[in-house]
């Protein structure tokens, strides 16, 4: 791969060799020039540059960047729902039962796969088991997920996530009937301390705040509207268990076998991000998938009779 050089002018002089690097007109991000300095492939002045080097008028900078790796991870045609794609971004529906990345136990027919197979270019900031992924849901969770092309892309919504600006909206069933018609939850998590492949809600642990909002109350159920502000793993799940209302169907966090359905009722309806490019909102929603749309029919009609009785 050739290398890049570049000569520091006064109007960048003493600026942070990444910032100062990031300013050209490059597909890389800065975080992707922070690891090629982490990894000794920029040199100042012909000398190894520190990531806190604060650069000088006259400067020459040198960028040898890494050969790309091949992906050792195989397209699949999974005929992944697009529900859209433009030059920087792309929205996908999960469904449920599909793992959202390779991992042990799951080299194939994840979302990685099929997007590979349908999607020319894929942002490389998470690593070769990764691409384009910036954030996930559970394998049973059913729902939309957004993707991004490039680096730069990758790295303008990572910062959206992390300053609460996406928009997050779930659809889930849980046990029980919410006598209040909102609430919010603010309670940390963390790995469970007796169980480590589980989270709970710990002293100690990452904030997080999930919004939550009744839509329908059954006999023994309600469903509900979750909103995210954070994004920890199994926020929803472990939150709702937390106030006495687990998810129905959860295999972790709920009751054992109480309605029929393939794994937690959770579906991430609604997604909305500002475009890294253009800086336009956009927003997407999915419908609720069949199984979660005769479920909710089921429960109605159950709680109809009852009424009836």
């Amino acid at each position: 791969m050739e290398n890049f050089t570049f000569t520091i002018n006064k109007e960048q002089a003493k600026e942070r060799i990444d910032k100062a690097l990031a300013a050209h007109d490059t597909d890389w991000s800065r975080s992707q020039i922070q690891s090629f300095i982490k990894d000794g492939h920029v040199l100042v002045n012909n000398e190894p540059a520190k990531s806190n080097y604060k650069v000088k008028d006259g400067d020459v900078i040198i960028v040898a960047p890494p050969e790309a790796v091949p992906l050792d991870i195989v397209a699949e045609n999974l005929n992944l729902e697009i529900v859209h794609e433009d030059e920087d971004t792309v929205v996908v529906f999960k469904p449920s039962g599909m793992v959202v990345h390779p991992a042990p136990g799951h080299g194939s027919g994840t979302l990685v796969n099929g997007l590979m197979y349908q999607i020319k270019d894929l942002s490389g900031i998470n690593g070769v088991m990764r691409p384009g992924i910036v954030h996930r849901i559970d394998k049973d969770t059913t729902g939309l997920l957004m993707v991004a092309k490039n680096d730069v892309a990758h790295e303008s919504l990572v910062d959206q996530l992390v300053k609460k600006t996406v928009t997050r909206k779930y659809i889930a069933l849980v046990h029980g009937r919410i006598p209040h018609d909102k609430g919010t939850i603010d309670a940390p998590i963390a790995r469970d301390k007796k169980d480590r492949q589980s989270m709970a809600v710990v002293d100690n642990g990452k904030h997080a705040v999930t919004h939550f909002r009744v839509l329908e109350r059954f006999d023994k159920f309600t469903l509900v509207e979750c909103q995210l502000e954070t994004g920890r793993t199994h926020q929803i799940r472990v939150h709702m268990k937390y106030i006495g209302y687990p998810l129905a169907g959860d295999p972790k966090y709920g009751p054992k076998k109480t309605i029929s359905f393939d794994g937690q009722v959770l579906h991430a309806g609604v997604l909305g991000f500002i475009q890294p490019k253009t800086g336009e909102y956009l927003e997407f929603s999915h419908p609720l998938p069949d199984d979660f749309t005769n479920l909710i029919e089921d429960l109605r009609n159950q709680s109809l009779k009852k009424e009836d009785e």
